[in-house]
């Protein structure tokens, strides 16, 4: 499939054919056994199968559909090992690539929106794809002042896909539940469905770029390409090369891999601090390692499509509550649980059960570095996953304000990367310097 799918349809009837398909491979898997095989041989060869399937169908499909391919992609760090091994090169392949547009529906759209004398606004403009993106797909070029540019070009009848492919993973979100053990699906494809629509407007897209690439030029850790020109599902920026993270995940160095971690979680708090926007799709695809003479490596930021707007920064009640907990002033953080929403008026819980709930998540601020992995990703997932457990008890009584919701997937996400990478980070390095009200005010005014 090299075209965007457009027909309702189409797409409804590819997506309700995942479910039918797993189930399928389940009566498939029975055979195999029946016929011999072990119980652990067949359900490997039955997840492969299945990752093989979800990942071909979503990045067919890309709209809506790839973007929650996506968002999952970065969240198998908290698989079992097991399940994640089999996973893991199509959740990576989906990160960096999708089939492409046909040339002829790339011209036609360059025409239609740039002018039929597009070509002049060029010296060069590969014709095969760099990359391709859940509602675009960017091309190599050259603008006709001799600068290197990335042309993003949005796929016809994207938002209309978009839409339909969320309202329709969110009727069997259920049957999608086993993918990521643990995790209620249904709120997160809520949620990208309330957010991504923004993606469909590069107009708001370039404005958020700009602004990054403004606050951030001469930076000497971060760098984030200029805005070059935009008009109506095309938008054209400087292009920059360097090392997708995907490749630093892969089989990147110890040293790539630590200075990457450090870039990304500086990145992630200073961002906020510095533009009052928050870049809210951290996945390996929208990033680079550039080296630098004089820092080593530098990191490279691409897609402002989905932002948080936050004007005073991250919310001062964040650090706050970091600041309590590590403190262990159960009672103060439980309060400011309440206040801000967290805990529901009608609900009642034991402060230093809460206390307990939050400290072995919050582990990486504690210490001078910390190293994030896998195992430690995998752990804190069991622990609040496994429904025996006290914290999963206490879990389900929590709620997340609507304010929140974009903060807390973004944060979740990105130290999803960083247990991907395995990076060892100064993580209270950059609270203390980026995160609002987590250095007590008395001691900043020292």
């Amino acid at each position: 499939m090299s075209d965007l799918p457009r027909k309702a349809v189409t797409r409804t009837a590819k997506l309700a054919a995942l479910p039918l398909g797993f189930a399928g491979r389940a009566t498939w898997g029975l055979g195999k056994r029946i016929g011999g095989k072990s119980a652990e041989i067949v359900g490997r060869e039955l997840q492969q199968r299945t990752a093989e399937q979800l990942f071909k169908v979503l990045g067919e499909l890309k709209g809506g559909a790839m973007k929650f391919g996506q968002a999952l992609s970065v969240f198998e760090s908290a698989l079992p090992e097991e399940v994640a091994g089999p996973y893991r090169a199509a959740l990576t392949k989906l990160q960096e690539a999708a089939p492409p547009m046909p040339t002829r529906t790339v011209h036609t759209v360059l025409a239609e929106r740039m002018g039929e004398d597009w070509r002049a606004l060029f010296l060069e403009f590969d014709d095969k794809p760099a990359a391709a993106a859940s509602i675009g797909q960017v091309h190599r070029a050259v603008w006709h002042d001799g600068r290197e540019v990335a042309v993003k070009v949005q796929y016809p009848g994207a938002g209309e896909a978009l839409l339909s492919d969320l309202t329709q993973l969110s009727r069997f979100a259920r049957l999608l539940g086993p993918l990521i053990p643990g995790m209620d699906i249904k709120p997160l494809i809520s949620e990208l469905r309330d957010r991504v629509s923004e993606e469909l407007d590069y107009a708001l897209e370039a404005e958020a770029q700009q602004t990054h690439a403004e606050e951030f030029a001469g930076d000497p850790d971060v760098l984030v390409p200029e805005v070059v020109h935009q008009c109506d599902q095309i938008l054209v920026t400087e292009w920059i090369d360097g090392i997708p993270l995907s490749e630093i995940v892969a089989d990147g160095t110890q040293e790539q891999r630590d200075r990457a971690g450090q870039l990304l979680t500086r990145f992630l708090f200073s961002g906020p601090a510095r533009t009052g926007l928050l870049h809210a799709d951290p996945h390996p695809g929208n990033f680079r390692l550039l080296p630098d003479e004089k820092t080593g490596w530098k990191l490279g930021v691409l897609d402002f499509g989905t932002v948080d707007r936050l004007p005073g920064g991250l919310p001062q009640p964040i650090g706050d509550s970091l600041r309590m907990t590590l403190d262990g002033d159960a009672d103060a953080v439980y309060g400011l649980l309440r206040e801000e929403g967290f805990v529901k008026s009608e609900i009642d819980l034991d402060p230093q059960a809460v206390m307990d709930y939050l400290l072995p998540i919050i582990e990486p601020t504690r210490a001078d570095d910390f190293t994030f992995t896998r195992g430690w990703m995998r752990s804190q997932a069991a622990r609040i996953a496994d429904p025996r457990s006290p914290a999963h008890q206490l879990g389900k009584q929590l709620n997340l304000p609507p304010a929140y919701l974009l903060i807390h997937r973004v944060t979740l996400s990105t130290i999803g990367v960083l247990c991907q990478l395995g990076a060892t980070v100064r993580m209270r390095d950059e609270l203390e310097e980026w995160l609002p009200g987590f250095v007590p005010e008395t001691a900043t005014e020292t």
